[in-house]
């Protein structure tokens, strides 16, 4: 099956669970990360159970602060 993630199309294995695309992409600081999943925000509570769909879409956010 394929997945597009960060614009990218991957093939990947069938029944990938998120917590394994994110060692498969070395996601750097996972407990800080937010994923997308087709335009939807997965819970942390979630991710474990996240299994992924041929044709999902996914997006791994970092939010940084900042400002004056």
């Amino acid at each position: 099956m394929y997945v597009t993630v960060a614009g990218t199309r991957k093939k990947v294995k069938e029944g990938l669970t998120l917590p394994e695309l994110i060692e498969l992409e070395k996601v750097e600081t996972p407990e800080y990360v937010t994923v997308s999943i087709n335009d939807e925000f997965i819970d942390a509570d979630q991710r474990a159970e996240t299994v992924l769909k041929d044709g999902d879409a996914v997006e791994f956010l970092y939010f940084m602060g900042g400002g004056c």
